[in-house]
Order: structure tokens, then sequence, then C-alpha cells
């Protein structure tokens, strides 16, 4: 029972190793910001949803930018906007999630 129980957590630590990695992989530098499209807030479908601002994803090695949108809240969590920090290597873009409160 203990051997396979050991197993077990041998088998989690690989799982969420590789997550981690996949998830680092798709950071992306670049020396120049990608240009900004504006995008137009428009009128919430309801009172008390979240306006989601402009995301960037990375598609084949490139930022694409992913309009503004609203998006109904999640109880417990509050949106925490993307934004882009610098490093060394150049800046890179965090994305937007919800975080708990």
């Amino acid at each position: 029972m203990k051997k396979q129980f050991l197993k077990f957590l041998l088998a989690m630590f690989v799982l969420i190793g590789s997550v981690s990695v996949s998830q680092a992989q798709t950071r992306l530098y670049v020396k120049t910001r990608p240009t900004v499209v504006v995008t137009t807030r428009t009128t919430a479908p309801h009172s008390n949803y979240v306006w989601v601002d402009d995301e960037w994803t990375v598609k084949k090695g490139a930022y694409v930018q992913t309009n503004g949108h609203w998006v109904a809240p999640r109880s417990g969590y509050v949106w925490v906007p993307g934004h882009w920090t610098s490093e060394a290597k150049g800046d890179y873009w965090v994305a937007g999630h919800w975080k708990k409160v």
C-alpha cells in the first residue's frame, strides 16, 4: 500500500511539473511590444458583468491581440487584468486571470 502511494505521489509531481513547463514555454520575449488596436467597450449585457480588457496570446510564434469582452462574474473571485512586464531577455505578456478573494 505504501509503495502504491509513493508511486501516486511521484506521478503527481511529474504531472504538475509537466503542466508548469508547458505554461512556461508559452512566454514569448519581444524587444518591441506589439501595436495595440483600440477596442471600444460595449454596453454590459448584465449590470454585474466584468470587463476583460484586450489580451495578448501567442500564436505561431507571435503575439496576437484578443479584443476585450464582457464575462459573467465568478463568485469569490476578482479579475486581475493582464499586463506587460520586462526582464533582461525582453518584454512578455502576463495574461489576465481570476484571483480568489
